[in-house]
């Protein structure tokens, strides 16, 4: 598949880094680096554009490195980028770890995946099928 893009950034464009790999790597797009005290949040810009097939979403997801190392996160996980969405992508990061943590131009900040989905239509009924799990949520299957 192919996407159109605008890069506004001094960075290489998104890339796979491996054969197998399903995220690119997204870069904060600042004039200045960005300090995050414990528990505060920001929107960090990438300085790309995208124009996406309908039927795709592009899907932002924090970095498990940065996420496992530092405490830094994608507070709305994963973002949601629509097809007709043209606006610069923006990445709401959170820090939860307790030590500030200072995002430098060009970090590599969260990861973009691209996926197709599926638009449902509704069907208003009185009575869904029965299953075996039936109205079972949150734990009720059995695992710990």
């Amino acid at each position: 598949m192919t996407i159109k893009i605008i890069n506004k950034s001094n960075h290489d464009l998104p890339h796979y880094e491996t054969i197998a790999s399903a995220g690119m790597d997204l870069r904060a797009h600042i004039s200045e680096p960005i300090s995050l005290k414990p528990l505060e949040r920001t929107i960090v810009k990438t300085g790309l554009f995208i124009e996406l097939p309908i039927g795709t979403e592009a899907q932002v997801r924090p970095r498990s490195g940065l996420a496992a190392k530092k405490g830094i996160t994608v507070l709305n996980a994963p973002g949601t980028v629509d097809a007709d969405y043209r606006g610069e992508i923006g990445v709401i990061l959170v820090n939860l770890s307790n030590e500030d943590f200072t995002i430098e131009n060009g970090e590599r900040i969260a990861q973009l995946v691209i996926a197709k989905h599926e638009r449902a239509d509704w069907e208003e009924v009185e009575v869904l099928s029965e299953t075996s799990r039936g109205e079972g949520g949150f734990g009720s299957t059995g695992i710990k």
